[in-house]
């Protein structure tokens, strides 16, 4: 590894100026048509769909990567794992403060695990909710482990021979993508350009992760949450394979245990048989 694609061990820690995002009922309603969201609430703007909480944090996502990645290198980053923790629903109104920091990579014989913390905060400064986002530099080994590592949300493989306690379809319609863009703020062009698609050796165009991850969210909500994002409070998640427009996105969720108010279910999504969405898990309060 040359010197010039080494992490910068100094940008660990350092968080990004705040940004600030003013939500409106408007804001929420579109992204839950870019989403197909079936949920009322999230339909009318009253409360978000969960994974809303990423528009906000757009910003505070990008900018701390270049601290520590090196410019040569951001060609080469994907998104892995988006972890949300809530401390409460976003709701119309909200004047939200996002702020984000790297605070761990990982070398692997096949790319590095770069881990993002993201606070958002509300306008009293109480927190809203935090994001811990896995980004993942491939074929790059840093050959090294500094920091922390992201909070655990592995899924047994033995519940794949259980009986789910919900099973939800989602259909990827063919516009998917241009909706999900303007609603999200996402233009990367691989979503949005079927030749520059191909160009980055795709065969098309394909879905926003995190779009697969919104019709995920609400299906878990759907299936075992009543349709009630108020009562989530942690929505975790491993990006595993690609979605593309056009296809079906089945979502199996199963119980796995209550504690101290809260019930904790392990989810994975599936396009026939090859899982899209993995080591999903989803805390809701009962």
């Amino acid at each position: 590894m040359s010197d010039d694609n080494r992490f910068d061990d100094a940008g660990l820690g350092l968080w990004t100026e705040p940004t600030t995002f003013e939500v409106t009922a408007e804001r929420i309603a579109e992204y839950a048509a870019a989403t197909n969201d079936p949920i009322t609430a999230h339909q009318t703007g009253e409360v978000a769909n969960p994974v809303f909480a990423i528009v906000p944090v757009f910003e505070s996502l990008l900018e701390p990567v270049i601290d520590v990645v090196p410019t040569s290198l951001f060609g080469l980053v994907v998104h892995g794992e988006q972890d949300f923790v809530f401390h409460r629903a976003i709701r119309p109104g909200d004047v939200l403060s996002s702020r984000g920091r790297v605070i761990g990579f990982e070398g692997l014989p096949n790319g590095t695990k770069l881990l993002v913390h993201i606070e958002c905060r509300d306008q009293a400064g109480a927190l809203v909710n935090e994001q811990y986002v896995t980004s993942f530099v491939r074929g790059h080994d840093e050959g090294r482990t500094v920091g922390e590592a992201a909070p655990a949300h592995k899924l047994d493989p033995a519940l794949r021979d259980k009986e789910p306690a919900g099973v939800v379809i989602a259909h990827v319609d063919d516009d998917q993508t241009f909706r999900y863009s303007a609603a999200s703020g996402d233009l990367m062009p691989i979503h949005l350009d079927e030749q520059v698609a191909k160009d980055s050796g795709l065969p098309g165009i394909i879905a926003h992760g995190l779009c697969s991850n919104a019709m995920a969210a609400w299906a878990v909500l759907s299936a075992v949450g009543d349709s009630d994002t108020t009562r989530l409070r942690r929505l975790a998640v491993r990006f595993s394979k690609m979605v593309y427009p056009g296809e079906d996105l089945t979502t199996k969720v199963w119980e796995t245990g209550t504690a101290d108010g809260t019930t904790t279910y392990a989810f994975e999504t599936y396009v026939g048989d090859k899982v899209v969405l993995t080591d999903g898990l989803a805390e809701i309060s009962n």
